[in-house]
């Protein structure tokens, strides 16, 4: 199925948040009362949309948990990131960690690269660099104000491990952040400032977006079975939309 930003998959407290766990065993419910069940095989974050794999039965679970371990359950994602890269192709083998045990974060769930940490690869292609209008930029007296340009790529990830944050860790790490992203873009305060305030003017200045721009794209069983997933309406205007310059997509 194809889930929609902002929405948990699995339950964090009592009472807490709809998830897509407890919409789809009530959309499921004739199965479950025949013996069936909600398995979800691909955890996504809140904010990441895209293609989650869900298990209806006993045997389909055990089926996909095998093809996982075995690594041949093969995931793509898309992303929008800051900047333009200077490759193409770019592979990234950087092991992974919590920063909490290695150095003071005030955010429990950040990752870090660091060499005490789970082995860590993700193989990144460019799929296009785009320029998009900024504000207006001040000028002298009777002049038209200028439009600074910013510069955006969308990149295709493809995760070799599947580490917490992986795709958002290495691609900060080589300097081209996920564009939304709270934790790792360009301060991590503003996570806090969000958890804090809500969606506010201020953050949207600063992140561009209400969430980060990460989206589950393709999922490749080898030799059986594959789905996909096209970038989602608002990652799509990001890209598209009247800010953007047209015909300046590289």
């Amino acid at each position: 199925m194809d889930k929609p930003p902002f929405l948990l998959v699995h339950p964090t407290k009592p009472g807490g948040a709809p998830t897509l766990w407890k919409q789809l065993r009530e959309l499921l419910a004739f199965e479950i009362a025949n013996d069936g069940q909600v398995s979800i095989v691909n955890r996504l974050d809140r904010e990441t949309s895209g293609l989650v794999l869900v298990a209806k039965t006993a045997a389909a679970a055990r089926k996909f948990g095998l093809l996982m371990q075995r690594r041949r359950l093969k995931k793509q994602y898309l992303a929008i990131v800051s900047g333009w890269p200077d490759w193409e192709i770019k592979f990234v083998d950087a092991p992974l960690d919590r920063q909490g045990r290695h150095q003071k974060s005030e955010i429990w769930l950040k990752q870090t690269i660091h060499p005490a940490g789970a082995a860590a690869q993700t193989e990144f292609w460019v799929e296009r660099r785009f320029v998009r209008l900024g504000a207006p930029s001040p000028r002298p007296a009777g002049s038209r104000p200028a439009l600074p340009t910013h510069k955006f790529s969308l990149v295709r990830a493809i995760p070799r491990t599947g580490r917490t944050h992986q795709i958002r860790v290495h691609l900060a790490s080589i300097g081209h952040p996920i564009v939304g992203d709270k934790i790792y873009g360009p301060d991590e305060q503003l996570y806090l400032r969000f958890i804090e305030t809500g969606w506010t003017r201020e953050l949207e200045r600063q992140l561009l977006l209400p969430r980060h721009a990460l989206h589950s794209a393709k999922l490749t069983i080898d030799g059986e079975m594959e789905w996909e997933s096209p970038l989602p309406a608002d990652l799509a205007r990001f890209c598209n939309g009247p800010e953007s310059v047209r015909g300046r997509i590289y």
